[in-house]
């Protein structure tokens, strides 16, 4: 089983920045297809980006394109989910969310096919 644990989140005013960490013990990641999703009050939780095993690809929701960019680092055993010109409708708790026996360039992560998420970390963007 692996753990995840997300740090990073925190408030900041909109056009500003913040870099989420989702560290993992327990298993490498690099057996994973990795992603961040994130939930909002009143809505359904989100698909954000995602990385393959390998770390080669990377998919992006269009809302978030052009902003976000997620990334991993192999021997920290943690992938990262920078976060560039936030604005309000960016606030919501974001999780850090594994996904097993994924091909190593998948870039393929749903919420049906998470199979270990992080306790999430709140992320608020004021006007």
């Amino acid at each position: 089983q692996v753990q995840l644990v997300e740090s990073g989140g925190g408030l900041v005013q909109a056009g500003g920045s913040l870099r989420l960490s989702c560290a993992a013990s327990g298993r490498p990641l690099s057996d994973y297809a990795m992603g961040w999703f994130r939930q909002a009050p009143g809505k359904e939780r989100e698909f954000v980006a995602a990385i393959s095993r390998s770390g080669g690809n990377t998919r992006y929701a269009d809302v978030v394109k052009g902003r976000f960019t997620i990334s991993r680092d192999k021997a920290k055993n943690t992938v990262y989910l920078q976060m560039n010109d936030l604005n309000p409708e960016d606030t919501a708790v974001y999780y850090c969310a594994a996904r097993a026996g994924s091909s190593g360039t998948s870039v393929t992560l749903t919420t049906s096919l998470v199979n270990y998420w992080g306790q999430g970390t709140q992320v608020t963007v004021s006007s």
